[in-house]
Order: C-alpha cells, then sequence, then structure tokens
C-alpha cells in the first residue's frame, strides 16, 4: 500500500510537471504567434547591424562583438516596444518606418565606408550639393551590390505582414490584446538590457564614445545605432559648444600653449628660401609608392623620380586627412591644424580665423593665389580659400573646358597647365614675389577614363627561350583590368603633365627664382587585394599566389595603412648635388609642413600643431583623424589597442601610453581652435 501510495505521488508531482511544462510551451507558443511583427522587426534590425560590421570590418571578433550585437538588440526592443502603442491594424506602418530609416542608416554607412573607410556622419550632409561634380567616382567605387543587402529588412516585413493579413491574423489578435500592457512589459526589458550594457562600458568606452575621434571602435563597442544617434548629438554641438563649453575649451587651450615660445627655434635652414617665389603642386591622389616603380623597364613616375632625386625628399610622410578628403589636406598643410571631429573645416568653419602659410607670406609682400580647375563652390573652397588668405582664386570659370579637354572630373591636367602658364607670366610680371598652389584633378579616383590616359602598358612581358633554342615574347595580363593598373595608367599620364609644366615653367624663366613644393593629398583608395595581386602575381593562374607559398609576400592591413604614404618634396633647378639635395627618412605628416617649410621661408607660426621636422628628427609623431598614430618606431591602432613594432624592439607601455595622450590631446585642442574660434580670441586678447 505504501508502495501504491509513492507510485501515485509520483504520478501526481510528474502530471504537475508536465501541465506547467504545456502551459508554459502554450505562452511561448501564444508570445510568438501574437508578436509576429514585432519579432521580425527586431530580428532585421539586428541582422542589418550585424552585416554592416561585417562588410567594413570583416573580422569574426568585429561583427559578432557581444558589445554591440546586445546594443543594437537593446536599441530594437526599445523602439519595437512603442509599436505596441499602435492599433494592430496601424502597427505595421509604424515598425516598417523604422524599420526603413534603420536600415538605411546601414545601407549608407555601408557605401560611406567603402569609400572613405570610415562611419557617416550626419554633418556631412551638406556636401550632397556636391555628389554632381563626381557623380562618376560615386556609382563607381561607393555604390555596390552589397549595398543592397539592407532592403532585406523592409521587405521580409512587408512579406510577413502580407503573410499575416491573409490569414486574418489581424482580426484574431486585436481582441486579445493590450497594448499598453505589451508595451510596459517590453520597455521595461529593454530598460532593464541597457542598464546591463552600461555596466559593462569602461571608462575608456565612455570617453571614445564621447569624443567620437575612432568610429570604428564605436560602432565595434556600441553598434551602428548608438554611434548615429551620438553622432547627431555631436554633430550639433558646436551649436551647443559655442554657448555653454567656451570657457573649457579656453583654458584647454592656454594650458597647451602657455609654454610655446614666441621665438621660433632656428636650425640650418631658417631662411634659406626667403624671398623665393613658391609654386605649391596639390597632387590629387598621388601615392608614394609609385615613385621608383616599373612596368617591363618604363618608369610609371619619371617625373617625380627626378624631382625625388634631385630635391628634398620626404619619403616617410603621411596625409592627414578625414572625411574632407582633399579639403582637410589644404586646411592641414596651410594651417598646421587637423580636420575637424565633425564635419569638414571647410564647409562648416569657413568663417573662423587660421593662422594660415598665405596670410604669413602676404605679410611678407608675396601676391598669393590659388588654381583649381573645378567647380569654385566644391568643398566650399570659394569662401576658404579668401579665409586662408589667398588674395585670388582662379576656378573652372576661368579656364576653357571642352569635351575634347576633359578627363574624368573635368579638365585634363596637361590642359590646365598649358593654360595656367600665361596666366603665371602675368602675374611674375606684376609682382615681384608670388606664393601660387595649383590643385590637379585628373589622377582622381575612379581613374576610368583608361583610353584618354595614353598609352602604358602594366602587363609583364618576359622572353621564354624553348627547348630547341627559340624565343618567345610571352605578354602576362599582371595588373590591367585592375582598379590598381587603371590607376598607374592615369598617374603616368598626371606624371607626364607635371613633367609638361616644368619644361613650360623653365621655358618662361619662372624656376629661376622659384621653389617647387609638391605633396600627394591622400591616398588613392586602391583596394588591398589589387596590392596582394601586384606583390604575389601568378604568371600561371594569372592571380595571386596562395598564402602558403614560400615566396609569398604578405600584405596585410598594417601594411596597407602604411603604405597610405603621399610623397613631399621641395626642389629648385639648382638644388641638385648641393646639400640641400637629399632624402629625409624620419617619419612626417602634412600638419608638420608649415612648421617646416615657414622656417624655410623666414616666418612662424606660434600656434602650430606640427613641427619642424629638422628640430625634431627621431622624435616626430604622425596623428590621425581616428586616433591611429604612427612614429619611426611603431605603428598604434587605437581602434585595436594593438602596435605593429617597426624596428623589431620591444615597445614598452610608457611609450605606447605617452604617444597616445599626445594624440589624444592634440585632436582635442585642435578641434577646439577651430569650433571655438580660439585665434581669434587670443589675437583679439593681444591687442
Amino acid at each position: 500500500m505504501k508502495k501504491v501510495k509513492i507510485l501515485f505521488n509520483r504520478l501526481i508531482e510528474k502530471t504537475k510537471k508536465n501541465i506547467k511544462r504545456v502551459k508554459t510551451e502554450h505562452l511561448i507558443k501564444n508570445y510568438f504567434k501574437e508578436n509576429v511583427l514585432f519579432l521580425v522587426f527586431v530580428f532585421t534590425v539586428v541582422l542589418n547591424s550585424t552585416v554592416l560590421r561585417f562588410f567594413c570590418m570583416p573580422t569574426v571578433e568585429n561583427y559578432l562583438s557581444f558589445k554591440a550585437v546586445f546594443a543594437d538588440l537593446t536599441i530594437a526592443i526599445i523602439i519595437g516596444s512603442f509599436g505596441y502603442l499602435c492599433k494592430p491594424k496601424n502597427r505595421f506602418i509604424y515598425f516598417l518606418v523604422f524599420d526603413i530609416i534603420l536600415s538605411a542608416i546601414c545601407m549608407i554607412n555601408s557605401a560611406y565606408y567603402t569609400f572613405y573607410t570610415s562611419f557617416a556622419s550626419v554633418s556631412m550632409l551638406s556636401l550632397t550639393q556636391y555628389i554632381g561634380d563626381v557623380g562618376d567616382a560615386v556609382v563607381e567605387n561607393v555604390i555596390q551590390l552589397k549595398d543592397l543587402f539592407y532592403v532585406i529588412g523592409p521587405l521580409l516585413l512587408i512579406l510577413t505582414q502580407y503573410r499575416l493579413k491573409k490569414k486574418n491574423y489581424l482580426k484574431k489578435i486585436e481582441v486579445k490584446s493590450d497594448r499598453k500592457r505589451k508595451m510596459t512589459s517590453t520597455l521595461a526589458v529593454g530598460i532593464v538590457m541597457a542598464f546591463c550594457y552600461l555596466i559593462t562600458l569602461s571608462s575608456l568606452d565612455v570617453t571614445r564614445l564621447v569624443k567620437q575621434w575612432n568610429k570604428e571602435y564605436i560602432v565595434m563597442r556600441f553598434g551602428i545605432y548608438i554611434y548615429q544617434a551620438n553622432d547627431l548629438v555631436t554633430s550639433i554641438q558646436p551649436k551647443i559648444n559655442s554657448m555653454f563649453g567656451y570657457d573649457k575649451a579656453k583654458k584647454e587651450f592656454d594650458d597647451y600653449f602657455k609654454e610655446k615660445s614666441d621665438v621660433p627655434q632656428t636650425n640650418q635652414y631658417t631662411n634659406i628660401f626667403q624671398g623665393k617665389n613658391v609654386i605649391v603642386i596639390h597632387a590629387e591622389s598621388v601615392m608614394n609608392n609609385v615613385l621608383g616603380l616599373e612596368f617591363n623597364g618604363q618608369e610609371v613616375t619619371p617625373t617625380l623620380n627626378k624631382l625625388s632625386k634631385e630635391g628634398m625628399y620626404f619619403s616617410n610622410f603621411y596625409s592627414e586627412v578625414s572625411v574632407g578628403t582633399s579639403s582637410d589636406t589644404e586646411l592641414t598643410y596651410n594651417t598646421s591644424l587637423m580636420p575637424t571631429k565633425s564635419g569638414t573645416a571647410f564647409v562648416s568653419y569657413s568663417d573662423r580665423t587660421y593662422n594660415s602659410t598665405p596670410k604669413y607670406l602676404a605679410d611678407k609682400g608675396y601676391y598669393t593665389f590659388s588654381v583649381h580647375a573645378n567647380n569654385a563652390d566644391f568643398w566650399n573652397r570659394r569662401a576658404m580659400h579668401n579665409t586662408l588668405g589667398y588674395k585670388k582664386f582662379i576656378s573652372k570659370s576661368d579656364f576653357e573646358v571642352t569635351p575634347e579637354t576633359t578627363i574624368g572630373l573635368g579638365l585634363s591636367d596637361k590642359e590646365f597647365f598649358k593654360q595656367v602658364i600665361p596666366k603665371l607670366v602675368k602675374i611674375n610680371k606684376k609682382h615681384e614675389n608670388w606664393y601660387g598652389t595649383f590643385i590637379t584633378l585628373t589622377n582622381h579616383t575612379p581613374f576610368s577614363d583608361v583610353e584618354k590616359y595614353g598609352e602604358f602598358d602594366v602587363s609583364l612581358k618576359e622572353t621564354v627561350t624553348h627547348e630547341d633554342g627559340t624565343q618567345e615574347e610571352v605578354v602576362h595580363p599582371y595588373m590591367e583590368g585592375t582598379k590598381l593598373g587603371n590607376y598607374f595608367k592615369s598617374i603616368h599620364y598626371a606624371d607626364a603633365a607635371l613633367g609638361e609644366f616644368l619644361e613650360a615653367l623653365e621655358k618662361e624663366g619662372l624656376l629661376d627664382n622659384a621653389i617647387f613644393v609638391l605633396y600627394g593629398d591622400h591616398d588613392a583608395r586602391l583596394p588591398r587585394a589589387d596590392y596582394n595581386k601586384l606583390y604575389n602575381y601568378n604568371k600561371e593562374t594569372h592571380e595571386a599566389i596562395e598564402e602558403g607559398d614560400p615566396n609569398y609576400i604578405d600584405y596585410d592591413s598594417y601594411q596597407y595603412e602604411l603604405g597610405r604614404k603621399v610623397p613631399f618634396i621641395i626642389w629648385s633647378k639648382d638644388m641638385a648635388g648641393t646639400n640641400l639635395n637629399f632624402e629625409v627618412t624620419d617619419v612626417m605628416g602634412m600638419i608638420d609642413v608649415q612648421p617646416t617649410l615657414g622656417n624655410m621661408l623666414g616666418f612662424y607660426n606660434r600656434y602650430q600643431l606640427g613641427n619642424d621636422i629638422f628640430n625634431n628628427r627621431g622624435q616626430n609623431v604622425v596623428v590621425f583623424p581616428n586616433g591611429n598614430w604612427v612614429s619611426d618606431k611603431v605603428y598604434y591602432n587605437s581602434q585595436k589597442g594593438e602596435y605593429l613594432s617597426l624596428t623589431n624592439e620591444a615597445i614598452s607601455e610608457e611609450y605606447i601610453k605617452e604617444k597616445s595622450e599626445y594624440a589624444t590631446s592634440l585632436l582635442d585642442v585642435s578641434n577646439n581652435i577651430i569650433v571655438f574660434n580660439l585665434l581669434k580670441t587670443d589675437s583679439m586678447e593681444e591687442e
């Protein structure tokens, strides 16, 4: 009897458990049944953000980052919770609208990252007016098939709604749904998740979110949706800061420069070019790795090779651009300031006061001018060049442009320089000293006008001797048909145009009392896969050799970043063979040009953030707008918190910390100088 009782009790307990399990399963089943649209919305929103990280930062650590996925999931749940306030028949519209908005955020950032290797900013919306001027570049380089993936989210939601409507789903749940209860309970879950997420954040995470210098780090840690919301706040911050943040910025500015001398430090190159005319070539997308490169014995850039061998050649030189690309370079080159954290100085801060090279030389009696055969308002150059102190901006309207003389985005470089010469002759006759910046255009992405570049073969030719002794010339396609190969053709043309310009200058006697300054404005943003093929070409397969091959040259992400160097050359017709004809291998950035060149031309900017390289040999650090930096010893990636030793020596934590703090401080003070117009304030106080 006792055993029967025990068995009966066990049966009762088991029955209770089964009933409880059935109820639980029933609840779960009902939840999924009654919240299909909400669940599809959350799924597609998180899927899109995860795919975005996969496309832009394709490592498992990045696209499956727990923090990013959790943050995106939390945002999706919180946004989705308010959909329950809508009546069931209107709920689909709410979810669809927000799914489209969040999908658009992913699509825009995916396309933007393709071109700029950075995520989009709300502050750049004002630049959409320039898309027409670079339409081909946008179509060929930015919009890709992968960017259409994000349409799947809204389409899946529409398909789900269609199927539910077909099954009369809405009428079935309309009576059962307690909208307020569902909204509050779902929102509560989102809030609890948000709290759990917040307590996992480190002080470094919060600091980087606030400063927003390193956008990749933020997307990897916070997800794309928090990044975009934070960017919106950051984009309107200048207007808020102008009312509330000035005092703090001014104090940081004063502290940064309090020990800086009003008297410049001199060296053996002080004033060596004083009184010389200056011809500055802003060379579009010219990279350093083309110098010395040959195909079948033919130099890619014979003119640049000549200038680098006869002049002062800075071979370890980096551009420091952000989303403003060429305009960022013009800012940094002319003012020794970094690009702004949000937007671009040329567009957003053209009304600020800058201590620029044209202003200093104008004070010394120079006539200053700039020349570019593009629309004067592109990158807001008409206004900004005036702000920088150029007395005259010669732009597209001053040139004769025809379909026959057009390559790529506008007037070809050869025709540009040809039409420039008469203008320069007039300026030279009228002014004793002048300083002119010439901005080239042909070597601009997408490098697709191949038939207009002239003959330059980027195939690989070799003579093969057969067993019978006969010889045959074999042609391998090599870089033909690749974007990098087209770039070589384009830059060969641009280099030839530069050579013709130098010949015309010499013929007119314009090089007799002049120095020639050339810099590449930024890298050409070429595919890493093309470089891999360049260095690892397999003549049998016409592709890159396999990574395991003993002859394989590893061109990883670090080599790619370090390979983005651009040339910086100072040259004059009589410099070859003198003590001014040498190569400088110290690491140097665009921000260091004004201090270095200023010392040679006889002016000094107390508020320059760069260094005269000849006063800082072996100690210089180049800071990039995303917080990465490079010295002669190490390249540091702030996003990953990793570094690559460039000398194969151990690098101390103290060294990394010191240089990282220097980079952060420099970026902050530069941004404050521009946003709060601190140079104007300081000059007013001095008066």
